[in-house]
C-alpha cells in the first residue's frame, strides 16, 4: 500500500489529538480532585460511587435521626427528674402530716404547699420541647393535661408511642409511656397521679388522719412508677449510644470506601502527567520531521 503524505499528515494530527486528549483528563483529574468527571469515564467507578455515595447519606440520616431522639430523651429525662424530686417532697410531707401532735391549721399550710407542688407536676406532664408536648405520645400538638391534672385524651390506650429510625430496620422509642408516670388506662382510673396528690388534698383538708396515712404509700408507689420509667428511659438511652457509636464507625469506612473508588491518586496522577507531557513533546518533535518540506524551506 501507497503511504502518501497527506496520511502521514492526518495520522500525526490524530496522534497529537488523542496524546492532548490524555494530557486534559489527567490535568482534569488533578483540578478536580477526583478519578473521573462524568460516567463514561469509568462506568464502574461511577456506579460504585454512586452505592457509595447513597450509604453516606444513609447513615447521616440516621445520625440527625439519633440527635432528634437524644432531644426527646434528654427532656424526657430531666423533666422525670423534676417529677421524682417533687413527689418526694409530696411524700415527705404526707409523713410529716400523719404525725399526731399536728394540728389542722398546721396541716392545712402543708396543704397549700402539696397544691403547689401538683401545680409544678401539670407543668411538668405538659412539658413542650420546640412546639412538641413530649408527654402525649404522637399526638405532640396538643397539651395532655388541664390546668387540674386532667387528661385531656379520654382514651389513654389511643397514645402511641413515638418510634424514630435510628439504623437500617432499628426504630428505636424516643418518648415516655405517660400512662407509666402519670396514671393508668383511663380518664377516670382512681390509681392516676394527680387524683392521688388530690386524694391526698382533701384528707389535708379534711384533717382525715387515715387518708393521710394512706397516702404516704400512694405517693410512695407513684415515685417508684416514676423511677422505674426513668430506668427504662435509661436503658433506652444507653442503647442509642452504642448505636451513635456504630453510625459513626459506618460513617468514617463509608467515606473511606468512597474515597478510595472516587478521589484521584496525586502521586501517581503528576508522574501520569509528566509521562503524557514527555510523550506529547515526543509527537510534536516526531510530527514535525514527517511534514513535507514547504516552500519557505527552500528558499532559506
Amino acid at each position: 500500500m501507497r503511504i502518501t503524505q497527506n496520511m502521514l499528515s492526518n495520522n500525526m494530527l490524530r496522534n497529537l489529538s488523542n496524546n492532548y486528549s490524555k494530557l486534559d483528563m489527567i490535568m482534569e483529574q488533578l483540578h478536580t480532585g477526583k478519578k473521573i468527571t462524568r460516567p463514561s469515564d469509568d462506568p464502574v467507578v461511577a456506579m460504585q460511587g454512586m452505592n457509595y455515595r447513597t450509604q453516606v447519606i444513609e447513615i447521616e440520616q440516621f445520625a440527625r435521626n439519633t440527635s432528634e431522639v437524644n432531644n426527646w430523651m434528654d427532656n424526657s429525662d430531666a423533666a422525670l427528674d423534676k417529677a421524682t424530686k417533687a413527689l418526694q417532697k409530696i411524700r415527705e410531707l404526707a409523713v410529716q402530716a400523719s404525725n399526731d401532735t399536728y394540728d389542722e391549721a398546721q396541716r392545712q399550710n402543708i396543704k397549700e404547699e402539696v397544691e403547689q407542688l401538683k401545680k409544678h407536676l401539670v407543668e411538668i406532664s405538659n412539658t413542650n420541647v420546640n412546639g412538641k408536648y413530649i408527654f402525649n405520645g404522637t399526638n405532640t400538638t396538643e397539651k395532655p393535661f388541664d390546668d387540674n391534672g386532667k387528661w385531656n385524651n379520654p382514651d389513654l390506650t389511643q397514645i402511641s408511642d413515638v418510634k424514630i429510625e435510628v439504623a437500617n430496620g432499628t426504630k428505636l422509642e424516643a418518648n415516655v409511656d405517660p400512662t407509666t408516670v402519670f396514671g393508668g388506662t383511663g380518664a377516670n382510673d382512681v390509681a392516676e397521679l394527680f387524683e392521688d396528690i388530690d386524694f391526698f388534698i382533701n384528707a389535708l383538708d379534711t384533717n382525715n388522719q387515715a387518708e393521710i396515712d394512706a397516702s404516704i404509700g400512694k405517693m410512695q408507689t407513684r415515685i417508684d412508677d416514676v423511677v422505674n420509667s426513668r430506668a427504662n428511659l435509661g436503658a433506652r438511652m444507653n442503647r442509642l449510644e452504642l448505636i451513635e457509636n456504630r453510625l459513626g464507625e459506618q460513617e468514617v469506612i463509608a467515606k473511606k470506601m468512597m474515597s478510595e473508588n472516587e478521589d484521584a491518586d496525586y502521586e501517581k496522577t503528576i508522574t501520569q502527567l509528566i509521562t503524557q507531557e514527555s510523550i506529547l513533546r515526543a509527537s510534536l518533535s516526531a510530527g514535525s520531521r514527517t511534514m513535507q518540506p514547504s516552500l519557505l524551506d527552500f528558499l532559506r
